[in-house]
């Protein structure tokens, strides 16, 4: 696979299933290089073997959703401005009609049992800012007045002057006649004004304030909207959730899980008779112990609010996670040893496995005793399988595009660490009798994990004759929450022995790999892990240091999350820091090292690059700093597609440089 094969990497996202089970809808998301953005439809499939079929034009079109009845879809779409709306068509396909006009775009939305309404969440921009008076610009706006100990969010911006409030609206008939924007006309000001169509039509606004929220879903007999509260702590940050009742006729809503639940939300999922179902977490006595979570199932019912899976062993918290009601029991997505395996969980916190394997769900949906679900595996970065009697059967074939760039099959290993902890990985080969020069690569998180999915990252320096090996340190997500808890203000401990122990066993266990010829690289804490590294083991030709958390010092009065992700994971006095820092320790880096950052990365600021670098300049080391512009810390994962080629350019000729290849 080359850099400009990112185009054949097709994702699936969560998918949506009729009520009778007849068929199902997906969206299907692609980089494209020549659009530099990234592209897909609405597909339509009926079940249980249907051929797929494109429903939607659209440049982007996303998140389809069934209605009730069967009837109609719908979907997000970016309006004549860019933003995105809820857009509806016939389920069969037809011309969408527009249902919100949201200043600056609809973030989720959900149907009512009814049918008749969507509840959506939007955020709502102050008087002035971002394009409500056109022709302001953004520089000339009036100052920000930040009195909250948060102000902004990665991939965002400011956050306090447009809070996301919930919306309710009534959903157009398909048929009914489009919207037409008004001509200039003359009409005198005691004229009447010409009656015409309305559409989209005008939305309910059911929260006030400053406060955010996330996620709107109906209550099963459609009276109230249930969301989670996210408010700007004054003075310190406190992670437990609110989740508030809110009548879909107005008046006051009612809280229905409060702080003293000592619970961070994520997700919300209402049952047919009315109980409600939590992806949360306990975030302990002061309110911010994120640090391996144990992400799990929650039911609020006539019985209370009570855990229904294992918060040591099943870990529900991957990226992107959702519940899905299947009568009384809940689907989930549990992350194991690489894999994310889907789960049913009974009321009384009973599991069974839907779907395993070498998989990676990425989302689901149940209807009639079928299952859809959207995957990931070492051949496709998307897939559509169904589930019906107990079998499985992928209905998608969209990675055979992927397959003819030239993949290949990373081999996984275990290997026994210095104190005897087996540290489980990969390793991704090139084909031939080698020697093949060696690169280490490190995943961010740390409680993250690296999984068997199709990965860019790895398959295209082995296409440029690298052996990549990858692993799942301790501190790393899918190996229990004691393994993800080990590093707690012990980085650059054992997660540093893991990922060298591992390196060494790999090579090791396959003679073609070149043990004097190896390079490190790492994004986020991955980029904290190769900093680290190279200031203490000196074997390496070269280091690429990505997006890196370099500075605990620094990052708790920059990034989005130093209100607490610093103090958690490294902890809060200057010894504690400069013990674990990056920074601290610069000077005894002499490795040649690659910075890389993103302009606009508010999680891992650009400041802690540039320092980084500055550093390493000032002390003499060769090192070269790459800044892209209009970035943020998803670069590698959703940036510019060009900006992404441009990445892994810029990452094959330092390789080459500094381990040169046949």
């Amino acid at each position: 696979m080359r850099a400009h094969n990112i185009e054949t990497l097709i994702s699936v996202g969560r998918p949506s299933i009729a009520p009778d089970g007849s068929f199902a809808v997906f969206a299907s998301s692609r980089p494209d290089i020549e659009a530099n953005r990234s592209v897909g439809q609405v597909w339509r499939i009926d079940l249980p073997a249907g051929t797929p079929r494109r429903l939607t034009r659209g440049v982007a079109d996303a998140a389809p959703a069934i209605s009730p009845d069967g009837a109609r879809l719908a979907f997000l779409r970016g309006d004549a401005k860019g933003r995105s709306q809820v857009f509806v068509i016939p389920s069969a396909g037809g011309e969408p009609v527009q249902v919100t006009d949201a200043p600056v775009g609809v973030e989720s939305f959900s149907w009512s049992p009814d049918r008749r309404s969507i509840a959506f969440v939007a955020r709502v921009p102050e008087r002035g800012r971002y394009g409500t008076v056109e022709g302001l610009d953004a520089a000339a706006e009036a100052p920000r007045r930040i009195t909250g100990v948060r102000w902004n969010a990665n991939g965002l911006g400011y956050i306090a002057d447009r809070p996301a409030h919930v919306f309710v609206t009534a959903v157009p008939e398909t048929d009914a006649e489009p919207f037409y924007e008004p001509a200039p006309s003359v009409r005198g000001e005691g004229d009447p004004a010409p009656v015409r169509p309305v559409v989209p039509t005008e939305a309910r606004r059911l929260t006030e304030g400053p406060a955010s929220h996330g996620g709107a879903v109906f209550s099963s007999d459609g009276t109230e909207v249930l969301t989670v509260v996210e408010e700007i702590e004054p003075d310190r940050r406190d992670l437990r959730s609110r989740v508030v009742a809110l009548p879909v006729d107005g008046g006051a809503g009612r809280e229905v899980v409060g702080v003293d639940a000592g619970l961070s939300v994520f997700g919300l999922e209402t049952a047919p008779d009315g109980a409600l179902a939590l992806l949360a977490h306990e975030v302990g006595e002061r309110g911010v112990d994120f640090v391996a979570p144990g992400v799990g199932l929650w039911l609020l019912d006539a019985d209370g609010l009570r855990r229904l899976t294992d918060a040591e062993s099943i870990d529900l918290g991957e990226v992107g996670s959702h519940l899905t009601a299947d009568g009384d029991d809940f689907l989930v997505q549990h992350r194991t040893r690489g894999r994310i395996v889907l789960l049913r969980v009974s009321r009384d916190g009973e599991l069974a496995e839907v779907l395993a394997g070498d998989v990676e769900v990425a989302g689901h949906a149940a209807a009639s005793g079928k299952v859809v679900v959207a995957v990931a595996t070492p051949e496709s970065a998307g897939e559509l399988v169904v589930v019906d009697g107990g079998s499985a059967r992928t209905l998608t074939a969209f990675g055979a595009r992927a397959a003819a760039s030239g993949i290949v099959s990373p081999r996984e290993l275990t290997v026994a660490g210095r104190d005897g902890y087996p540290v489980h990985g990969w390793v991704a080969t090139p084909e031939g009798a080698g020697p093949f020069p060696v690169i280490l690569q490190i995943h961010g998180g740390p409680y993250a994990s690296y999984g068997i999915h199709l990965f860019d990252e790895t398959q295209v320096l082995v296409d440029a004759g690298y052996a990549v090996v990858y692993c799942n340190p301790r501190g790393s997500a899918g190996y229990g929450r004691a393994h993800g808890r080990s590093i707690r203000q012990s980085m650059g401990t054992v997660d540093f022995a893991d990922v060298v122990d591992f390196l060494e066993g790999a090579i090791a266990s396959d003679p073609r790999l070149d043990g004097d010829r190896t390079g490190v690289m790492g994004g986020s804490y991955g980029g904290y892990l190769t900093a680290w590294i190279i200031a203490h083991d000196h074997r390496f030709a070269g280091a690429i240091v990505e997006r890196g958390f370099l500075d605990p010092a620094s990052f708790q009065g920059t990034s989005d999350i130093g209100t607490f992700f610093g103090d958690e994971y490294v902890g809060v006095s200057s010894d504690d820091i400069a013990r674990q820092s990056p920074m601290a320790v610069v000077g005894q880096v002499s490795t040649p090292t690659l910075v890389i950052h993103s302009e606009l990365d508010f999680r891992c600021p650009l400041e802690q690059a540039t320092r980084y670098y500055s550093a390493l300049k000032r002390q003499g080391t060769d090192a070269e700093l790459l800044i892209f512009p209009g970035e943020n810390h998803e670069l590698t994962r959703s940036g510019q597609p060009r900006h992404r080629v441009e990445r892994f350019d810029a990452v094959l000729d330092w390789w080459r440089r500094l381990l040169p290849t046949d």
